[in-house]
């Protein structure tokens, strides 16, 4: 019998427990897939704690996976036993050996993609697609601001905005991370830790600000980033690790410059099929012609799932963390 990580009761991660679960055949529209490997997101953070509610307890946490179609459903003519498939889509439960899975929520993996490098990729590496070219489109010659450049999707952020042109300033939290943030296009690392960003930002730019602020920390940096904009620059607020942010007055968007915020899902910017579809053969487009390079700097046993999520929320990893189940 396969087993995955369950949750009975939300809290920290002593609450997650490695079970055997009953994953059964594959219904209509549906696959059965054997994960090779999962992805480990901050995302995941928020389903245990509760922050996000999950469809019920007990439930698999989990939004991230790669491995092996072992049986398909009725009525699912585009895949077969065998395939070599991702995902990076509800519901959760990607912490597990086997589950199903709806057939429209999954694509192939290309040739020369790893099941571990596709499950470290697809909702880091889709998260960017939507937040570079399709919230805040940017431009060659834009400069940019990148809260934790050192993280998975940090790391194929820096990378990909160089690609198309940009300038790119990062904030991180100590120096390997800023070297690390460096060696993957982040022109200017910024060790929050001992600078202040916003004035860091305003010394760059000349006192222009930057279009657009990216940030995935929330609570920590909302003020800040806002500090960094130019008129009628964006903050696009995708995460929220230190945080939710506190409720502001709308007004001072006004007052700071006609600014934009505005807080994107992936799961919106991929709900229809074709444009999942597009997202990942962007990404994958991408990744294949060495423009980006998505590496795995760690792994889990998937029954450690607990360790991985101390080492995520104490910021000890850097880049992409994949678990192994």
């Amino acid at each position: 019998m396969p087993k995955a990580i369950r949750i009975h009761a939300t809290g920290g991660p002593e609450v997650m427990r490695w079970e055997d679960v009953e994953v059964g055949a594959p219904g209509p529209e549906e696959i059965r897939l054997r994960h090779e490997a999962v992805g480990l997101n901050y995302i995941d953070v928020y389903f245990r704690t509760g922050l996000y509610p999950a469809p019920s307890l007990p439930f698999s946490p989990g939004m991230e996976g790669a491995g092996v179609v072992e049986a398909v459903g009725e009525g699912v003519d585009s895949l077969a036993a065998g395939d070599r498939v991702a995902y990076a889509a509800p519901p959760v439960g990607a912490y597990a050996q086997a589950r199903l899975m709806s057939a429209e929520k999954v694509v192939k993996i290309p040739d020369g993609i790893d099941a571990r490098q596709a499950a470290a990729m697809m909702l880091q590496g889709m998260t960017v697609e939507y937040l570079l070219l399709r919230t805040y489109p940017v431009q060659s010659g834009d400069t940019i601001l990148l809260h934790a450049a050192a993280g998975g999707v940090g790391l194929i952020a820096c990378q990909w905005a160089k690609h198309l042109g940009a300038t790119v300033i990062g904030t991180v939290g100590n120096e390997e991370k800023a070297e690390l943030a460096r060696a993957h296009g982040c022109d200017y690392p910024i060790v929050y830790t001992r600078e202040n960003f916003t004035e860091r930002v305003r010394e760059i730019t000349e006192g222009a600000g930057v279009p657009v602020v990216y940030d995935s920390v929330g609570r920590d940096t909302f003020e800040g980033s806002l500090d960094c904009l130019q008129p009628r620059g964006m903050l696009v607020s995708f995460g929220q690790s230190s945080g939710k942010i506190d409720p502001f007055d709308i007004g001072i968007l006004g007052t700071r410059g006609s600014l934009y915020v505005t807080r994107p899902t992936l799961f919106t910017y991929t709900a229809t099929r074709t444009d999942l579809e597009s997202s990942a053969r962007a990404l994958f487009d991408v990744v294949g012609s060495g423009a980006v390079r998505v590496t795995v700097n760690r792994t889990f046993p998937l029954a450690e799932a607990a360790d991985a999520h101390r080492a995520l929320e104490s910021r000890q990893t850097m880049g992409s963390t994949v678990l192994l189940p």
